[in-house]
């Protein structure tokens, strides 16, 4: 491009964070549009994503929906919407659906649950940070535990066996396996126990960063046999032999998982409740 015989240097496509917020949950339907602590949970994930972006610098944020209420909602909250088609059953193939509508195609596309509330925008500037320096087509945060919180994860798996994913990786951060289970088994770890104060299982934070062209050869790929019996579409990739940069983060007091029963909404304002609301800290 040039400007009065001047050469222009070229600008960047921005990249996107793309919020995923469908009407139609079978366990707690518009959900959504549902207030938690006098803020509906769609505009605590915008507020979010918004900072993330700010943080990050040069990302564009939209929502991506099947229903015109949220459209409109996003539109009141003055974010960017678009209508995808109501047969995605994923996430990820809703952020590539938005991905698409862009004018031009985004560098790397951030796939942030519209039932996330509690994501600190912290952690999303550093997973873009980590992509952009990384050659890795996917990047994703995860938190060491401590003892006590391994064993309410043990506690909480006891009940629900499939809630919570753990994860191993290499020195380099580069992911090695995400499961439903425990990973890894631990022995002698008693004497674990006294010598360090976090345990070696990292919980996995579902929050993705694609670039554009992994995000492009995940949706083009079938899903694959561990996917299937673990329930994670991230082991896709690890299955086709791309590999995933897992990216250390720090645990939030307001650490749950997604919003998905009454129940949870709940436990999200008592969470509030019991240690301040997380907007305040960086509005």
């Amino acid at each position: 491009m040039t400007f009065c015989g001047q050469a222009l240097p070229e600008v960047a496509a921005p990249d996107l964070i793309v919020v995923p917020a469908r009407f139609g949950s079978q366990r707690l339907p518009g959900k959504p549009l549902l207030p938690i602590a006098g803020q509906t949970l769609l505009a605590r994930v915008v507020a979010i994503a918004r900072e993330g972006a700010r943080r990050a610098g040069n990302v564009d944020v939209v929502v991506a929906t099947d229903d015109r209420r949220i459209l409109d909602h996003a539109h009141s909250l003055g974010c960017d919407a678009v209508m995808t088609d109501p047969a995605i059953a994923s996430g990820s193939g809703r952020a590539w659906a938005a991905a698409l509508s862009r004018r031009d195609a985004p560098p790397i596309v951030v796939n942030l649950q519209g039932d996330a509330p509690f994501v600190q925008p912290a952690t999303i500037a550093t997973l873009i940070a980590a992509l952009r320096a990384s050659s890795c087509g996917v990047a994703t945060p995860v938190i060491q535990l401590a003892w006590p919180a391994l064993d309410a994860l043990r506690a909480q798996k006891a009940v629900s066996p499939f809630s919570g994913t753990t994860c191993t990786r290499r020195p380099d951060g580069r992911a090695l396996w995400f499961s439903k289970a425990i990973i890894p088994a631990i022995r002698d770890e008693a004497r674990g126990r006294e010598r360090d104060l976090l345990s070696p299982v990292f919980r996995h934070i579902g929050l993705y960063a694609y670039t554009f062209a992994a995000l492009q050869r995940f949706e083009a790929t079938t899903p694959t046999c561990y996917e299937r019996l673990e329930g994670l579409e991230q082991l896709r990739f690890l299955e086709s032999g791309d590999d995933i940069l897992t990216v250390a983060a720090d645990p939030s007091p307001h650490s749950m998982s997604g919003i998905d029963t009454a129940a949870d909404v709940a436990m999200a304002e008592r969470l509030i409740t019991e240690h301040g609301e997380p907007l305040l800290s960086w509005i």
